[in-house]
């Protein structure tokens, strides 16, 4: 019930912040967070990591806006 962290776009906010590379943004998943958590965990887990996500995240990005 309620309000869900969306983006303008529709497209979740995934990767590293500009305020230091130890915050990993990952929000913005609307009403399918649930659906998308687990590629989310994976590129989050490859992010922490250092190493490279399966997929490209740059549409992804915080800076898109």
């Amino acid at each position: 019930m309620g309000f869900r962290p969306s983006m303008p776009d529709s497209l979740p906010v995934i990767g590293p912040s500009a305020a230091g590379a130890n915050v990993i943004h990952a929000y913005g998943h609307g009403h399918i967070g649930l659906t998308l958590a687990p590629i989310t965990a994976r590129i989050v887990a490859a992010l922490v990591a250092g190493k490279a996500p399966e997929l490209d995240i740059a549409p992804y990005a915080v800076t898109r806006f």
